[in-house]
């Protein structure tokens, strides 16, 4: 680590944290199901329907045997995890879902 940080700026920091939902998406059983692209598909396009409308804040594609991906999302837990039960891929089987609250910084972005 570089930058020295002290107790005020952490303080300061902690003081503008906002409550979002972590959504993980895990590959499940029936990942190679016989019609599994065409459900996929669908799968991505409520995702990025989710981030267009602001439901997702960060949404990041896994590359990974166990996890699909993950979003950050705008809403309570209780309201992702309602949102997520309905994705394609977790109806299908094809993935589960875990949503756990969490707190960001508003402002914080990916690099460009």
């Amino acid at each position: 680590m570089s930058a020295n940080v002290t107790d005020e700026q952490i303080q300061a920091l902690a003081a503008t944290a906002k409550p979002y939902s972590l959504a993980l998406l895990h590959w499940g059983p029936e990942r190679t199901m016989d019609g599994a692209d065409a459900v996929e598909l669908e799968h991505q396009r409520r995702m990025v329907s989710l981030r267009a409308d602001g439901v997702i804040a960060i949404l990041c594609p896994v590359a990974s045997d166990d996890v699909a991906g993950a979003a950050i999302m705008t809403v309570p837990a209780e309201e992702a995890a309602e949102i997520m039960a309905g994705d394609p891929c977790v109806r299908a089987g094809m993935m589960r879902v875990e949503v756990h609250p969490c707190h960001g910084f508003p402002g914080d972005t990916l690099p460009g």
